[in-house]
């Protein structure tokens, strides 16, 4: 039996038969062309360029129709890369001046491509490696003639095991026939997981090399909640995989049941459940899964993946989508939260001057890029404004860190209010204005914020990093990157304190608040309003259904006596457990 340990990135179990993909070699010839074959070389190139991005253009729109633009996104930064005039002129140019074949100078140029990138320091740069190694494939694949990889030519079930997957091969993975896949390399943020996670395929990257260990036929497990892989499992462990599918099955039978009950306690005490979204078409899901709001519209998904900003016609359209859906219940936009391991496409970077920063995480990003653009800050908040003409919307500002920027941009507002009044535009005036807090000097400060916004919602996700100087990110790091961590919790306990001793409304939208383990927890520090990604309501929903306020007291008392990170989580997974047994399968 052999246990393999690497990155969770599509949660789920998958048991089944390995089908073991070697690395897919192409015969690149090394030899020089001979002059009077240039121009044709060339035009043979450009036929292959134009094939790949017709064939890329279908995958793309494919993806979009089965899986929604979020997977469908990523395909538009391949065909900026290829369609790049740049790309072109430089493989041109080998074919022209060096006599490359057109083989060798494709291989080439892109090779050099991923090497920038692989040295950059922003991790979100590390990630484009692998989309330049897909282009290259397909560009190869055009010019030789050689037929795609026989993981596209299934006929029965499979665990998919490789050294690695590009996006658009996973994307062309068959979901009936592929129960999940394994890869030597990758990481949690790479465009591979996002196709993943829309395949709702089983998946687990990053393992480090296992291949020549592994036969075709060999049983597999692929535990995508925990990371784990585990290759001829023994007759125990095997069982206990199988039976632990059999839990998570009734367990999601029993949660579809409570998906229209209100998140109460069981002494009376009322949660209020929102979800969180990054596009449009999630709105839906949630209503699905019982939300009552939309606590957290991320906004960035307008940004990324193109070669130009978003018209206020495009923002509209996308905030008009979900109030729509939502009716009359609340949504809360963010404004865009973009910089650090969230950028565009290669040409806004430059602009924005993030090309050389070497700490982008304390650069610029968030509010400070939005105070820092703000013809592109002002054409969202335009946007917004009309929407809440038709529903409930509330803004909210990301990472503010000083007073200064959060009077800034509530000024930016109301100098765009009073264009769209001089323009007759409708809109609503008493429009909500809130905040996240997810930088120390804002919890520290937060008296002096709260007299100025109507809510505030708590961004663990940063908080963490920022308080703990743990870069998210970072792989060398990230067993320091807690919810967990007392500090954290220090921090939590008196952000929501002060928030209710001022009479303003307080929500949690990291994903903390997306994990049963510390739904106690934040009900016991008095948080009632959570903002979670869809998936989990029901599963917070039935922790806030089974307990008491005194229960989730308790079990603060005991986590403000404890130390370290590791107790406390093991702590509250137990107190978990001992209520509710069938989610002890929670890592």
């Amino acid at each position: 039996m052999l246990r393999l340990q690497g990155i969770a990135v599509s949660s789920g179990i998958a048991i089944g038969e390995a089908m073991v993909l070697g690395r897919e070699t192409f015969d690149v010839p090394n030899r020089l062309i001979e002059g009077t074959a240039v121009d044709r070389e060339i035009e043979r190139f450009r036929g292959a360029l134009a094939a790949a991005v017709e064939e890329l253009s279908r995958q793309r729109d494919a993806v979009i129709r089965e899986l929604g633009r979020r997977s469908g996104s990523i395909f538009n930064a391949h065909l900026e890369i290829l369609q790049d005039t740049k790309l072109r002129e430089d493989m041109e140019s080998l074919i022209r001046e060096r006599h490359y074949a057109p083989e060798r100078a494709v291989s080439r140029v892109l090779r050099r491509y991923a090497d920038v990138f692989r040295r950059l320091p922003n991790p979100n740069f590390a990630e484009r490696v692998n989309d330049v190694y897909d282009i290259e494939k397909l560009l190869l694949r055009s010019l030789l003639g050689q037929p795609h990889s026989e993981v596209f030519q299934l006929h029965s079930p499979v665990v998919v095991l490789a050294a690695n997957l590009t996006p658009s091969e996973t994307a062309r993975l068959d979901r009936k026939l592929v129960r999940g896949f394994v890869t030597e390399t990758g990481g949690p943020g790479g465009h591979t997981a996002i196709v993943a996670q829309g395949l709702g395929i089983p998946a687990v990257v990053g393992t480090g090399p296992f291949l020549g260990e592994v036969s075709g036929g060999d049983t597999v497990i692929v535990d995508g909640d925990r990371g784990l892989v585990i290759v001829n499992p023994d007759g125990v462990t095997l069982h206990e995989y199988r039976e632990q599918c059999r839990e998570i099955e009734s367990l999601q039978a029993e949660l579809r049941d409570i998906r229209g009950l209100p998140a109460e306690t069981l002494d009376g005490t009322r949660i209020h459940l929102v979800g969180n979204i990054e596009f449009p078409q999630e709105a839906e899901t949630c209503l699905e899964q019982g939300a009552e709001g939309i606590g957290l519209y991320r906004t960035e998904f307008l940004y990324l993946g193109r070669a130009t900003l978003p018209s206020e016609e495009e923002h509209y359209q996308a905030y008009l989508q979900v109030i729509q859906t939502m009716g009359d219940r609340p949504v809360t936009i963010r404004t865009f939260d973009m910089g650090a391991d969230k950028i565009p496409h290669d040409w806004l970077p430059r602009q924005m001057g993030w090309d050389s920063e070497s700490n982008p995480c304390l650069g610029l990003r968030s509010i400070r890029l939005a105070l820092r653009h703000l013809p592109m800050f002002r054409s969202q908040l335009r946007a917004i404004l009309r929407a809440s003409a038709i529903g409930r919307v509330e803004i909210m500002f990301p990472l503010i860190a000083t007073l200064a920027e959060l009077r800034q941009a509530k000024f930016v507002v109301a100098d765009v209010m009073e264009e769209l009044a001089e323009a007759g535009i409708p809109f609503r005036r008493e429009i909500p204005i809130g905040m996240m807090v997810e930088v120390p000097s804002a919890a520290i400060m937060l008296d002096r914020y709260l007299p100025e916004v109507d809510f505030i919602s708590i961004g663990t996700n940063d908080l963490i990093q920022y308080t703990l100087a743990v870069d998210r990110t970072n792989r060398n790091v990230v067993s320091l990157y807690s919810s967990a961590d007392p500090a954290l919790i220090r921090l939590l306990s008196q952000t929501i304190r002060t928030a209710q001793e001022c009479g303003v409304p307080v929500g949690l939208c990291g994903q903390m608040s997306s994990s049963p383990i510390y739904t106690m927890l934040l009900i016991g520090l008095g948080l009632r309003n959570f903002s979670v990604t869809a998936g989990a309501i029901p599963e917070v929903k039935k922790v806030c259904r089974s307990v008491t306020v005194a229960q989730c007291r308790e079990v603060v008392n005991h986590v403000m006596e404890m130390e370290n990170a590791r107790d406390i989580r093991a702590y509250l997974r137990e107190e978990l457990v001992k209520i509710l047994p069938e989610f002890s399968r929670l890592p």
